[in-house]
């Protein structure tokens, strides 16, 4: 039997959840106001000459599209996990930068060895 879920674990999960909750809600809002924009252009005759409804739905479909990738591929793969390790790997390549460095100006005579105790003094 799996241990009980960590607060942090819960989290995710609850966050995860409003999103697909909201892309939902925005799926079936999008039905409903497309089927109500074919009725306003067709039944009221609304506008008969042109049939703006395709455009107003193809605009709106383009953004349910933009909110799916967003929750099912963005949300998924570029969570804060993955922000954590960005982080990281971008820290250790300043500091092998900053070392090549101190290396390069302690092999030149420029950088001698107070000036290295200093700095490591700083870096702690």
């Amino acid at each position: 039997m799996k241990p009980n879920p960590t607060h942090e674990e819960y989290e995710k999960a609850r966050k995860r959840s409003k999103q697909k909750k909201r892309l939902y809600f925005h799926f079936v809002l999008f039905l409903i106001s497309s089927v109500f924009f074919v009725i306003l252009n067709k039944v009221i005759n609304f506008h008969p000459e042109m049939d703006w409804y395709v455009w107003a739905i193809f605009a709106w479909l383009f953004i349910l599209i933009i909110h799916v990738v967003n929750v099912f591929v963005m949300n998924r793969f570029f969570d804060k996990e993955w922000e954590r390790r960005q982080t990281e790997i971008l820290l250790k390549k300043h500091q092998l930068k900053l070392d090549k460095l101190e290396k390069k100006l302690e092999q030149d005579g420029v950088f001698d060895q107070e000036d290295s105790n200093a700095t490591e003094k700083l870096n702690s």
